[in-house]
């Protein structure tokens, strides 16, 4: 039975990530904390960790119940890894979801290309994220 097994491919086998190259990466650049610390992809991850993983705006936040380094289907990845996000964080991503639908709203879909009034007004509101 294995005791540890490193984060990038933990996070391969329990279908976090597609592939463990883009883990690896998500490591490197600090967007995986475990226990509210950033680690390198080689960290060996143990029973009752706290994952945290930052996917702009939000944070999602994983227990890990159980270690495997092979990758498994999408029902028995729910038996190593438990998602306990707060509800707040899927809050904040449906305001700036229905943000980004009022600021395209002055450009009715179906007429073609913006003008440039509807241009600068994209372009200012992708810049204030």
């Amino acid at each position: 039975m294995l005791t540890a097994v490193r984060i990038d491919k933990y996070l391969w086998s329990v279908r976090i990530y597609k592939t463990r190259s883009i883990a690896t990466e998500e490591c490197k650049h600090s967007h995986v904390l475990v226990n509210d610390m950033p680690v390198k992809p080689s960290y060996n991850i143990k029973l009752g960790d706290k994952i945290q993983i930052k996917v702009p705006p939000i944070i999602k936040s994983f227990i890990v119940i159980g270690i495997l380094d092979k990758r498994v289907s999408a029902v028995l990845s729910k038996q190593y890894i438990t998602e306990i996000t707060p509800e707040e964080e899927y809050n904040k991503l449906a305001i700036l979801q229905d943000n980004r639908k009022s600021a395209f709203e002055t450009h009715e879909k179906g007429l073609g290309r913006p003008t440039k009034k509807n241009r600068r007004e994209i372009d200012k509101f992708k810049n204030d994220l």
